[in-house]
């Protein structure tokens, strides 16, 4: 009898052991992006066509980088809203170069924006494609004056020779660290205009301790997805063969639409126009392409981050 009852009990625990194992698993619900808003920022524009290249001009090839991002993003991340602070050739809010910074930072910040991204072309400050200089080959005598006035000086020799313009490859910038206030009143401004306190019946005073307090710890942690950001798009475009100048903060004159976001903000020089092999890259599909698969791969790394993956 007690085998019979043991069999019984053994048949019961294996049947549903089996059961257990074999039935379908249920998949977890699929997460949404945790970047709700992305702002794609398009460098300079209309009148002001930011850095000249050999044959082109920045404004144009960052507006057209950044409109293919932006249907790059909204393919790989279906639940993200793509907001451009221009999607044509013009100075963004059409008013002076000044007023157009002004403009976009506002256009991010009224917007409630999650993460801002700042497209732009490079150039090293010399003439596109190359230069001429000269140099010293030799000297040669020349006399001046007559008698007793009579002198005699070696005057240089130069030779002119073409200095090719070679200098290419990425950097991403952050927003400087010695703009703490502006970064923290651009923080405060957003979140007072959109209404994101905890306790909305308390008045809210941007000049008060606490709200100073509450401005540092976002700035720290604007800071840290701003740098983990920029060190992911870094890293994307030195695994793909690209030049990287690594991760950047522009301290003395600092970058306004970096500083002025309430919101994890980069600015990306996706390459020198100043280099003719450069410009053309930049220029072609493949190249503009290549430059927003890498900012894409980065967006995936840090979407995973945010989600705690």
């Amino acid at each position: 009898m007690f085998k019979r009852i043991t069999g019984v009990v053994f048949f019961t625990v294996g049947a549903l052991l089996l059961i257990a194992f074999t039935a379908k698993k249920p998949v977890p619900p699929k997460q949404g992006s945790p970047i709700g808003i992305i702002i794609i920022d398009p460098g300079h524009g209309g009148r002001d066509p930011g850095t000249l290249g050999s044959f082109s001009r920045e404004s144009h090839v960052a507006l057209a980088i950044s409109l293919k991002l932006g249907k790059a993003i909204k393919a790989a991340f279906p639940d993200t809203k793509v907001l451009y602070t221009r999607s044509t050739d013009i100075l963004p809010g059409n008013k002076t170069m000044k007023e157009s910074y002004y403009y976009r930072s506002d256009f991010a910040n009224s917007s409630n924006g999650d993460l801002f991204i700042s497209i732009h072309c490079n150039s090293i400050g010399k003439k596109p494609g190359g230069w001429y200089e000269k140099k010293i080959v030799s000297y040669r005598n020349v006399t001046t004056g007559k008698g007793k006035k009579k002198k005699t000086k070696k005057v240089p020799v130069y030779k002119s020779y073409y200095v090719k313009n070679t200098h290419k490859g990425t950097e991403t910038y952050i927003w400087a660290s010695d703009r703490v206030g502006l970064k923290g009143e651009a923080i405060n401004q957003r979140q007072e205009e959109s209404g994101e306190h905890a306790d909305s019946s308390i008045e809210f005073d941007m000049n008060t301790p606490e709200a100073r307090i509450r401005a540092q710890l976002y700035e720290k942690k604007y800071f840290g997805k701003s740098l983990t950001l920029g060190n992911f798009v870094e890293e994307a475009f030195r695994k793909s063969g690209r030049i990287s100048y690594g991760v950047k903060q522009r301290n003395q004159e600092g970058i306004w639409v970096l500083q002025a976001t309430g919101m994890p903000s980069i600015l990306v020089e996706t390459g020198f126009l100043s280099n003719t092999e450069e410009e053309k890259y930049l220029n072609s599909d493949k190249g503009q392409q290549e430059v927003v698969n890498g900012i894409i791969t980065a967006l995936r790394k840090y979407n995973a981050a945010l989600d705690g993956k």
